[in-house]
């Protein structure tokens, strides 16, 4: 199994109580601790307001970070989970993930997704699409970045987008261009045009909802002649991570008590269910976490992206999970 980690970027009030000033040291010294470490890759979300709630906390831009981090590390890959096809035209989209690549020395992931947060969209302007538009628009958005990367230009007469002779140069540094990470699990489309087009996906990480999303999966490739076997498939997971029960306990405790003045205690309890339920795969002693992910590998996930809520604030459990999680299952 592979490993990726998210930075925080504010989006899930993960860096709250941090100077502004301070938040881009944060981050970068926990890009430059991933640098260093066994992850494979390290993420971003592609948001504009915070959540559960939209609030006045920080919540940094992706494709800025993702071009600092560029400059700033030297060996993981680089990925959003996920860019949302809407918010930027597919042509520039592709030129900022070519230049990226420049930069980094071909190590950016492209995860991409129709978009779902209805309040970031009309409160930037853009509206709020049907579902099948905003699908509608990823699909003809990837075939315009894969055209570029692939030819240096693009030409595409859609009913979403419109572009004729579009340059992208430089070319992505990666042959063939950036891989496509293709995130959700719509299983009429998403899941089409990632039989299509993804090398890797990104969907339900629970037992249950991965087998299903993986046998629509199987279904579109052989509709269309694809290996299945060529798509890597990933999932993301929240993770609290301790030696005991007991100090698992202790850490959701800490970090809603974090979020509770920004959220309010009946936000801030909701906000931790997904923590606290008994879903959730990657909270637990390095044993139990094992134990889950070895189950999910059984299935067929190869790639696990981490998401710690505590990193900003406290990095032993990464460092735990290095030491005992990541060593047991790659």
């Amino acid at each position: 199994m592979r490993f990726g980690t998210f930075i925080p970027q504010g989006w899930r009030h993960d860096l709250v109580g941090i100077d502004t000033r301070e938040q881009w040291e944060t981050m970068s010294s926990l890009a430059a601790h991933a640098d260093a470490g066994p992850w494979e890759s390290i993420w971003v979300y592609d948001h504009f307001h915070t959540v559960p709630v939209p609030s006045e906390e920080a919540t940094h831009e992706a494709w800025t970070l993702m071009s600092a981090f560029a400059a700033t590390t030297k060996r993981v890959r680089l990925g959003q989970m996920c860019t949302c096809m809407s918010y930027r035209n597919p042509a520039y989209l592709a030129k900022v993930a070519a230049t990226i690549d420049v930069i980094s020395d071909g190590r950016v992931e492209m995860g991409i997704g129709g978009g779902w947060y209805e309040h970031e969209w009309r409160a930037y302007g853009y509206g709020f699409p049907s579902a099948g538009d905003r699908l509608g628009r990823l699909n003809e958005g990837v075939q315009i970045m894969k055209q570029a990367w692939e030819t240096g230009t693009a030409t595409l007469d859609g009913k979403h987008y419109q572009v004729d002779g579009a340059i992208v140069r430089p070319l992505p540094v990666q042959e063939g261009g950036i891989p496509f990470w293709i995130a959700g699990g719509g299983e009429k489309v998403t899941l089409r045009i990632a039989a299509k087009y993804a090398q890797y996906t990104n969907f339900d990480g629970s037992p249950e909802g991965f087998t299903h999303k993986s046998d629509i999966l199987r279904g579109h490739c052989e509709k269309i002649g694809r290996n299945f076997d060529e798509i890597v498939r990933s999932s993301n997971y929240n993770v609290v991570i301790a030696d005991t029960e007991a100090e698992v306990d202790e850490r959701l405790d800490a970090i809603q008590a974090r979020v509770t003045p920004y959220l309010g205690e009946a936000k801030a309890a909701d906000f931790m269910a997904e923590y606290r339920s008994g879903n959730a795969l990657g909270v637990g002693t390095p044993e139990q976490i094992v134990e889950r992910l070895s189950g999910m590998k059984e299935k067929g996930l190869a790639y696990a992206i981490t998401y710690f809520p505590e990193a900003a604030y406290d990095r032993s459990g990464i460092e735990l999970f290095e030491r005992e999680v990541i060593p047991a299952l790659s």
